[in-house]
C-alpha cells in the first residue's frame, strides 16, 4: 500500500533556514521605535551588569539592597528584568555603587545632518 503524502508532511533536509541580520539592538530588531529601542537597551546592559555583579559575589538580595541603597523588593524587580521599572539614573547610580565606572559612547556616523 503506498503511503499518501498530505499537507502536514513536507521534507525539511532541502530547507535553508532564514536568518535575519541583528541591528545589534534586540529591541530595534523588535519593532521599538529608535528613541525607546537604545533606551530599553542601554538599561538592559546596566542591568545585567548588576545581576552579573550579584550573582558573583553571592550577595543576598537583601545584602544587594543594603550596598545598592535600595529595598529588597527592588533588587528582586531587577533579578527578575524588570526593566520598565528603572531608569537609566537609577541603575547608573546602582553601579557606581559597586565601585565602577560606567561609560557612555555615542556613535555619530549615522547621526542626521540638518541643513539650513
Amino acid at each position: 500500500m503506498d503511503k499518501q503524502r498530505t499537507d502536514f508532511e513536507f521534507d525539511s533536509t532541502n530547507i535553508e533556514p532564514e536568518y535575519t541580520k541583528s541591528s545589534g539592538n534586540v529591541f530595534k530588531d523588535l519593532g521599538f521605535e529608535d528613541d525607546k529601542a537604545e533606551n530599553l537597551k542601554i538599561r538592559a546592559d546596566l542591568m545585567i551588569s548588576l545581576r552579573r555583579f550579584i550573582k558573583e559575589n553571592g550577595l543576598t538580595q537583601e545584602e544587594a539592597a543594603d550596598l545598592f541603597g535600595v529595598s529588597q523588593p527592588r533588587i528582586s524587580d531587577l533579578v527578575n528584568c524588570k526593566i520598565e521599572k528603572f531608569s537609566i539614573d537609577t541603575l547608573v547610580n546602582m553601579i557606581t555603587k559597586t565601585g565602577a565606572e560606567v561609560d557612555l559612547k555615542v556613535d555619530t556616523s549615522r547621526q542626521k545632518r540638518l541643513t539650513a
